[in-house]
């Protein structure tokens, strides 16, 4: 099973299993990843804003336009910045890292 790693606000690391087809949202909340997500993945709020290691930003599809607006509304905004609801774990990702971002 792939894995992946969640940089929480204060530098900690926690490396999670994380199933092939679930959003990086769904596998936060598996592992009580404090990762809101209010609108339970449908594209409608920006409560699940992460921020994707550089490493690995070139490794994932690129946003839609409906994504990027949603992101348009997140704080802290950074380049690599996602929606944890639209990015799906494959076993190509194997080792993705995402940073959970400061508090606003």
């Amino acid at each position: 099973m792939p894995r992946m790693v969640f940089v929480e606000r204060d530098g900690s690391r926690h490396e999670v299993e994380a199933q092939a087809g679930l959003s990086v949202l769904e596998i936060a909340h598996e592992n009580n990843i404090d990762l809101e997500g209010a609108c339970e993945g449908s594209l409608a709020c920006a409560t699940c804003h992460v921020i994707v290691d550089p490493a690995w930003a070139d490794k994932l599809k690129s946003p839609t336009d409906d994504e990027e607006d949603m992101l348009d509304l997140a704080f802290g905004l950074e380049k690599t910045s996602r929606l944890g609801c639209q990015i799906v774990m494959t076993e190509e990702l194997d080792g993705l890292v995402v940073h959970l971002p400061k508090a606003g």
